[in-house]
């Protein structure tokens, strides 16, 4: 089975690969978000934009909000936006105010990376848009929740191979304590 975010179905869309096309991830910080969630979110980012390609520029508006209005209504902590033509640039919006009171509960680092795997789910469903993927709702969102996991747990994979390395250290995969 094909990895979802390496696959380049888009690469046959005349409307993507058009030269001036702006690609690419970027992030967006409204103000008051805690400085810890912003310095999480730029790494994850920088790391994602060294493993992947995002051939249609994607926006990713990170909100001071505890939960984020989506079209049908519901509070939910991301969502993304897929235009209905590829010459429009599609955008995510992600809810992280409440990331002190998930700090009190769950731990920091654990809050981040709650943050961080909706960010993955909701880029997921930016793979499925990009590669004009036919599922359906429930499929998307299978796809989007397991694919979120498995982008996390290679980003924590790295994170601790970095930290074991930065400390003289062979890397194993874990780390040393």
């Amino acid at each position: 089975m094909e990895h979802i975010w390496t696959i380049e179905k888009w690469t046959r869309n005349p409307a993507i690969i058009e030269e001036s096309r702006k690609t690419g991830l970027r992030l967006r910080f409204e103000k008051d978000v805690d400085p810890d969630v912003k310095r999480e979110c730029l790494e994850f980012a920088k790391w994602l934009r060294k493993e992947y390609h995002f051939p249609v520029r994607v926006c990713v508006y990170i909100k001071n909000k505890r939960r984020i209005k989506a079209i049908d209504g519901e509070y939910v902590c991301g969502t993304f936006w897929r235009p209905d033509n590829y010459r429009d640039y599609p955008f995510i919006r992600l809810a992280a105010g409440d990331y002190s009171e998930m700090c009190s509960e769950e731990g920091p680092v654990n809050a981040i990376y709650e943050i961080i795997l909706c960010m993955a789910h909701e880029l997921t469903h930016y793979y499925q848009w990009i590669n004009s993927l036919k599922l359906t709702l429930i499929g998307e969102e299978r796809q989007a929740q397991n694919y979120s996991s498995f982008i996390l747990n290679e980003y924590i994979d790295h994170k601790e191979h970095r930290t074991s390395n930065t400390h003289g250290t062979e890397s194993t995969g874990t780390q040393n304590h």
